[in-house]
């Protein structure tokens, strides 16, 4: 059984995927920096399967020596970087913050990891960010255009990462997934922040009154996606990960009321948007679907009820943590 390095495993999409990865049997090595993540949002501490999983606490910034020898000595054939400073509106704060850990960091990293031999795929998760806001549905580029610092630090990776590619042969695939949501995100997230506020009777702010549209993504899907991409996506390509429905942030927030049973006009503030924010992201997967036979299973309304039962079963827990997200350099 093949060996993964999941990288960001503390993350809300590496989590999963690492649950993903030891439900099937393998062997996963977990870094991230880290590592006292209440267990409510680490979805592989749900599960019994958990004797193939190591954890060490790194930080891409200052532990890429730390990573790197524990690469060399365990070899995995496939490294899965969820790593990233998140978060756009927030990157305007402090854009060095976005710039060290999601372009210089990870420059230093890909350049030792392209002088391993061991290595067989190099699975980057990205951001359809990069390409700024979409006009329709559009096919896998790199075409970018950001529009905050969060976006341009992705994009300069991805542009830093094709260069390897063609000058090493750095066996780099490349995910961007549309917004991902399920059990165990962080709260500062529309979905799940959208489930506890209604529960608990606090308002909602809507940024722009909630008129961008998304396509929403369960995470099982996504999970299931990236590791078809990492066992038989091509060498050097970008692979979307996508539904092919949309859903504006307005209606998705009303979906959820009609769940629960809350008032929409009772639960939510409309405010002003965001600066630099999208208008929409709309990926085609059809590469995805026709060369790695992938499709998702779990649609919105499902998806959503799923989410709702997590924060139900975990309201205690989850009424006594931080809401908004809480930055860190």
């Amino acid at each position: 059984m093949a060996v993964f390095l999941v990288i960001g495993s503390s993350s809300f999409s590496g989590a999963s995927f690492v649950k993903h990865l030891l439900s099937l049997g393998h062997k996963v090595l977990g870094a991230s920096r880290s590592s006292k993540v209440n267990e409510v949002f680490l979805p592989y501490k749900w599960i019994e399967q958990k004797e193939n999983f190591e954890f060490k606490q790194v930080n891409l910034n200052y532990d890429l020596d730390k990573l790197i020898k524990w690469v060399k000595k365990e070899k995995p054939s496939y490294i899965i970087n969820f790593a990233a400073q998140g978060m756009v509106a927030q990157s305007w704060e402090s854009p060095e913050d976005w710039y060290q850990t999601n372009i210089l960091s990870q420059v230093k990293l890909h350049d030792k990891l392209r002088k391993l031999d061991f290595l067989e795929k190099y699975v980057h998760v990205t951001t359809p960010e990069v390409y700024g806001s979409t006009e329709g549905w559009i096919k896998e580029n790199f075409n970018f255009s950001p529009s905050t610092p969060y976006a341009v630090s992705r994009a300069s990776c991805d542009l830093h990462l094709k260069s390897f590619f063609h000058a090493y042969d750095f066996p780099v695939i490349f995910t961007r997934a549309a917004n991902v949501y399920g059990p165990g995100q962080q709260l500062y997230r529309i979905v799940p922040r959208t489930i506890l506020f209604s529960l608990l009777g606090k308002k909602l702010q809507l940024h722009g009154g909630g008129v961008s549209i998304r396509s929403f993504i369960h995470i099982e899907d996504v999970a299931d996606a990236t590791l078809k991409i990492a066992l038989n996506g091509s060498i050097g390509e970008t692979y979307h990960i996508s539904t092919n429905s949309t859903v504006s942030i307005k209606s998705l927030v009303e979906k959820i009321c009609n769940l629960i049973k809350v008032d929409y006009e009772d639960l939510v503030e409309e405010t002003a948007e965001r600066l630099g924010k999208d208008q929409s992201y709309l990926l085609k997967s059809d590469k995805l679907r026709k060369q790695l036979n992938w499709n998702d299973n779990i649609n919105l309304k499902q998806g959503l009820n799923k989410t709702v039962s997590w924060v139900k079963d975990n309201l205690t827990t989850l009424k006594s943590l931080p809401f908004d997200y809480v930055h860190r350099p």
